[in-house]
């Protein structure tokens, strides 16, 4: 039997690389497992129809740790974020509410909506940066277990509290609004225009079975206003070439440390000895022994699937029963022969190389989420949408254009079950509903790839197509995620390690997971 690996990681999408990037770079011998024939999981490009090259499922860049980028270069593996420098929201009645990275123009377009809102806008602005930079330490921290007696999570606990007296009253309580208030709840003290409280409340829903009136939406509104790019807090991005960029700059850092990487190569269980993981177990039959195994999976699918009920206390498989997926997002991506003609604002101008929000109301936004609480996806659903080629023009043939549309809500568990004709239908409802506001848009389209929670759950592992590994909701958050007493990516089974996004800090092509399981593994000294 050769040699045991220091560490085999389960899984190569982002945050198992980033994982595996930091082993190896503490040099440990690190080999990453992937299933499928590339790497980057959700974060992948893909030549869907040839010439047009899409960011098939994840598709922006912004949360992405700035720590990890900088400790991997991965400018130097390729890397290269282009700025998203606009969002526009489209209204039926024609107009429109456009909001700018430069101040003086978003303000004018804010004051031609409402005084008050601009005057607002800016306090929101900073206290929202305040809550993000007060949020910031927890993101590259091992939560605590508020249970325990062990000096380290005492300590952890009094390092937690210091951080919450530091805040001062004011960021403290408006810190406790966010965790706990909906986003619409909580914009609505800000802002009395509809469009612009439903736009920031979209920011709140993304990912959730919820609405924008749901408790708890806010503090994912702060989830996804945390993202940063070169220190700009609220910066959202494109990877040049696609989120799959992304995944091999972060496979290439690996590499240049010395981790081994290998595709198609899917693992059927984790090998367990008195209690110790041992190793792996390919389908192939290979077993590859391992002082320590990462597992990037899903937590339920990491131990019911590949460890086994025998080996865990019943306890914990009962709380990993009870933990919720409840994928509510979909994806159409579409190759146009031209651009959209947007009604509200006519030709190819600047608003179209940033993002379009389909949210011109929150009670849009509700009536949206109302189909999905009942089992059908929305007629009317929300979007995000970019045009990628016209800031990274290889991304389509000369003169036509790649979209990309992301959708809620389209319910992993559909009224009578996702099939074809399902899909095609939830695809018609996404096209007709951008219609509405860019009328060219049916024309234009060449070829449209729909994808629906049960593919990307297909596709990626992802289960029940939940973006994040699992719902941000209060009870799966910090200390809690994925279950109360395990949160700091050690598991029931010695020398096996969770660093997925369904560990604290959670979702999004972020990273944060695999950094932080690295650095615990390292710390523990099981290596």
């Amino acid at each position: 039997m050769p040699a045991p690996y220091d560490a085999v990681v389960i899984g190569g999408g982002h945050n198992g690389l980033v994982c595996a990037a930091y082993l190896a770079r503490a040099g440990r011998r690190v080999l990453v497992l992937e299933r499928g024939e590339r790497l980057g999981g959700a974060a992948a490009s893909a030549q869907v129809f040839p010439g047009y090259t899409f960011s098939v499922f994840s598709y922006v860049v912004s949360l992405l740790r700035p720590e990890i980028i900088r400790d991997l270069e991965l400018p130097r593996h390729g890397l290269h974020i282009l700025p998203l420098e606009s969002t526009l929201t489209p209204l039926a009645n024609g107009d429109y509410l456009a909001q700018w990275n430069d101040h003086d123009r978003n303000r004018r377009e804010l004051a031609r909506h409402s005084l008050r809102d601009a005057e607002a806008y800016d306090e929101f602005g900073r206290l929202m940066h305040m809550m993000a930079r007060a949020v910031k330490p927890l993101l590259g921290a091992v939560p605590p277990d508020p249970a325990s007696l062990r000096p380290r999570d005492l300590m952890g606990l009094a390092r937690l509290a210091s951080h919450a007296r530091g805040l001062g009253p004011e960021r403290f309580y408006a810190l406790n609004k966010l965790l706990t208030m909906s986003a619409a709840d909580y914009l609505d003290e800000w802002f009395e225009t509809e469009v612009l409280k439903a736009t920031k409340a979209a920011s709140g829903i993304i990912g959730m079975l919820a609405g924008p009136r749901s408790p708890g939406t806010a503090y994912v509104l702060l989830h996804h206003y945390m993202g940063e790019i070169d220190g700009v807090f609220r910066a959202w991005g494109f990877a040049k070439g696609g989120n799959g960029s992304v995944s091999a700059a972060i496979a290439g850092a690996a590499r240049g440390f010395g981790a081994e990487l290998r595709t198609g190569a899917a693992v059927a269980r984790v090998l367990v000895k008195n209690g110790q993981a041992t190793g792996v177990a390919l389908d192939s039959g290979e077993e590859i022994p391992a002082r320590a195994v990462v597992s990037n999976a899903d937590p339920r699918s990491t131990f019911l699937a590949l460890v086994g009920e025998t080996h865990l206390p019943g306890e914990f498989v009962d709380a990993l029963r009870r933990y919720r997926f409840r994928g509510a997002s979909g994806k159409v991506n579409l190759a146009l022969g031209e651009l959209p003609n947007f009604t509200c604002l006519p030709g190819a101008g600047p608003h179209l190389r940033g993002a379009i929000s389909v949210s011109p109301s929150v009670d849009y936004l509700e009536r949206a989420y109302d189909d999905a609480k009942y089992g059908e996806f929305s007629r009317h659903p929300y979007m995000d949408i970019i045009i990628p080629s016209l800031i990274d023009p290889a991304m389509a043939p000369p003169g036509q254009h790649v979209m990309s549309i992301f959708v809620q809500y389209a319910p992993y568990h559909l009224n009578g079950g996702w099939n074809d004709a399902r899909r095609e239908a939830f695809g018609d409802a996404v096209i007709d509903t951008l219609a509405q506001y860019a009328p060219n848009l049916k024309s234009a389209i060449l070829h449209r790839q729909v994808i629906t929670p049960a593919d990307i759950e297909h596709m990626v592992g992802l289960p029940e197509g939940n973006i994040f590994q699992g719902e941000l909701t209060l009870q799966q958050m910090f200390c809690l995620r994925p279950v109360p007493g395990w949160a700091q990516h050690r598991t029931p089974i010695r020398g096996l390690y969770q660093c997925g996004a369904g560990t604290h800090p959670g979702g999004g092509v972020m990273g944060a997971s695999g950094r932080n399981a690295a650095h615990k593994i390292v710390q523990d000294g099981v290596l």
